[in-house]
C-alpha cells in the first residue's frame, strides 16, 4: 500500500501561519487612536482657555506681592533669581525635584489616579518650607525667619514649576502638545493659588481674597476681549 504524502508545513508557511495567528483587533485600535486624538484636541482647547487665567493670576499675584514689605519682596524674588542662576549656569537640580516627586508618589499611592498628577501639581518643597516655618515661628520671633521663608518659597516654587513643566514637555506621543499646554497652565494656576494661600497666613498685607477677586475680574476682561476680537469684529 502506498503511503499517503502530506504537504510539508514548510512548503506552505503562509497558509499554516495565517491560520494559527489570531486576528488583530484593527477596529479597536483605530477607535483607541481616534479617542486619543479627541482627548488631545479637548486638552488643547482647555489649555488655550486657561492661558488668560494664567496671565490674570500672575498679574494679580504680582499686584499683591507689590503691597508687602519691600525687603520681603526682594527676598522672594532673590529666591527665584537664585534658582534660575543655579539652573542655567551651575547645576540642574533635577535630583532634588525627582526625590520630592517620589515622596508624593509614595504619599498618594493609596489612590492611583492621584499618583499620576499630584506629584506634578503639588509643590512639595514649598509646602514643607511653610510647615517648618509654622512650627519654628512658635519658638523664634525674628525677622530673619520670615526673610528665609520668602527666599526659600521663591526658590522652591520656581524649581517645582520648571521641572514639572519640563517633564510634561518631554513626554512622547503628545498630540498637538495638548498635555504640555494644558499641564503648564493648570500647574501654574494651582501653584500660584497654593502660594497665595500660604502668603495669606504669613504676610499681613497679602490678601488671598483680593488675589482671587482680581484674578477672576481680569480673566473675564481678557476672555471677553479675545472673544470679541475672534467672533464679533
Amino acid at each position: 500500500m502506498e503511503k499517503k504524502e502530506f504537504p510539508d508545513k514548510k512548503e506552505f508557511p503562509n497558509k499554516f501561519e495565517g491560520e494559527l495567528k489570531p486576528q488583530e483587533p484593527v477596529v479597536s485600535g483605530k477607535l483607541s487612536k481616534f479617542f486619543d486624538k479627541v482627548l488631545g484636541v479637548t486638552k488643547l482647547l482647555l489649555g488655550l482657555c486657561l492661558l488668560p487665567v494664567v496671565y490674570s493670576s500672575l498679574s494679580a499675584f504680582l499686584n499683591e506681592i507689590s503691597l508687602i514689605n519691600k525687603n520681603h519682596q526682594n527676598y522672594f524674588f532673590s529666591g527665584v533669581a537664585t534658582f534660575l542662576a543655579v539652573h542655567l549656569f551651575i547645576w540642574e537640580p533635577a535630583i532634588i525635584y525627582n526625590k520630592g516627586h517620589r515622596v508624593l508618589e509614595i504619599i498618594f499611592n493609596f489612590f492611583r489616579p492621584l499618583v499620576k498628577f499630584a506629584p506634578y501639581v503639588l509643590p512639595i518643597y514649598t509646602i514643607v518650607v511653610f510647615v517648618i516655618y509654622g512650627v519654628l515661628s512658635f519658638f523664634i520671633q525674628a525677622a530673619w525667619l520670615a526673610e528665609l521663608l520668602l527666599f526659600l518659597s521663591g526658590f522652591t516654587i520656581i524649581l517645582h514649576l520648571t521641572f514639572s513643566v519640563r517633564t510634561i514637555r518631554s513626554k512622547k506621543g503628545d498630540f498637538l502638545k495638548a498635555n504640555y499646554i494644558f499641564g503648564f497652565a493648570f500647574i501654574f494656576i494651582v501653584n500660584l493659588f497654593l502660594l497665595s494661600v500660604c502668603f495669606n497666613f504669613v504676610l499681613a498685607k497679602f490678601s488671598l481674597v483680593n488675589f482671587a477677586n482680581n484674578s477672576f475680574a481680569l480673566s473675564k476682561v481678557v476672555i471677553s476681549s479675545v472673544f470679541k476680537q475672534l467672533f464679533i469684529n
